[in-house]
């Protein structure tokens, strides 16, 4: 049975064919080129530095392509690498899919699309309803097949959707509890929130970031959207309703310094911004933990401050991956 990158322990060998989901041209203080290389297949990714690149280098391995590697699994400052040792593009009768090393959501694509039309008839405030619907519609494809993130959080395949559903999920529990919350506003906004990474993102493969992503970035970019689907449902942009909503997803990131134009004025907009973090911060660490031993700690997470976690001896089954 074929290794996956995570099945490589610490000074093992590497071999096989792997994806280079980024490949970053560089330059050494002496001048030199190389190129910052994070490989993938449906276990993960691991970085990996290939040294002295020539030019024929960096045309030949660019993000997106195939390669057959050969190195050694080390750990560099807390974190996993391969030291590569060779590295070639797959030839004719070997890997040529890219499909096959990127990583899924758990839920298929009708699955997930079933599971959030069930949110979508608890919507019942008509304006958010029609808007949730119009975009859900326009950024259909898209929505169900990007990740929710280049590398961070839900950074694979589906990884959009199964995002929005864990929060949705996670909604519904605090609004079954809260009775005071608005459901319907909660819902629109967590299935809206992140919809504009359809925009600033690539795509499922080797992900990269828009000109638009990266000029505009998704929060705005989703609010000119619902301001467009207003213009063409002949809703009125400045009904009560669509500032609430429109501000559900310009506060979703909480604070100024993290990319909101405005912090949660409306007790919805707290909550979506509480779940939404809460998923992203557990869905990383899980990530992490399934990849370290027990007894043993994680990888440093740059996103959760640097910090890295333990994974228990005692209770390390409940951090296996499923395996149904």
């Amino acid at each position: 049975m074929t290794k996956k990158l995570f099945d490589y322990q610490l000074d093992e060998t590497v071999e096989g064919f792997f994806l280079l989901k980024d490949s970053e041209v560089r330059v050494t203080k002496t001048g030199k080129k190389f190129l910052a290389i994070n490989f993938q297949d449906t276990s993960g990714e691991i970085s990996g530095k290939f040294w002295d690149a020539s030019d024929q280098d960096v045309a030949h391995f660019q993000a997106g392509r195939i390669v057959h590697l050969k190195g050694k699994r080390e750990n560099y400052q807390g974190n996993p690498q391969i030291k590569i040792q060779q590295m070639r593009l797959t030839q004719p009768g070997e890997p040529q899919e890219v499909q096959q090393f990127v990583e899924h959501a758990p839920l298929d694509t009708a699955t997930m699309e079933e599971q959030l039309n069930q949110y979508v008839f608890e919507i019942t405030t008509p304006n958010w309803n029609r808007i949730v619907r119009h975009l859900l519609t326009q950024f259909h494809d898209a929505f169900f097949s990007y990740p929710a993130a280049k590398k961070n959080h839900h950074a694979f395949a589906g990884g959009l959707a199964y995002h929005t559903l864990s929060i949705l999920r996670l909604a519904k529990a605090v609004a079954d509890e809260y009775p005071h919350v608005n459901r319907s506003l909660l819902y629109a906004g967590a299935i809206l929130h992140d919809m504009g990474k359809t925009i600033e993102m690539s795509g499922p493969v080797a992900t990269t970031y828009t000109l638009a992503g990266n000029l505009v970035g998704h929060i705005v970019l989703i609010d000119e959207q619902i301001v467009e689907a207003c213009q063409q449902l002949k809703i009125d942009e400045q009904a009560e309703s669509v500032l609430i909503l429109r501000h559900m997803i310009l506060a979703h990131h909480g604070l100024l310094e993290y990319g909101s134009p405005v912090r949660p004025h409306v007790m919805e907009a707290e909550i979506l911004h509480d779940l939404d973090d809460l998923d992203a911060s557990i869905q990383m660490m899980q990530t992490a933990i399934i990849h370290a031993k027990p007894g043993e700690y994680t990888e440093r997470l740059f996103a959760m401050d640097g910090r890295n976690f333990y994974r228990p001896e005692h209770d390390a089954s409940k951090y296996l991956p499923d395996k149904d």
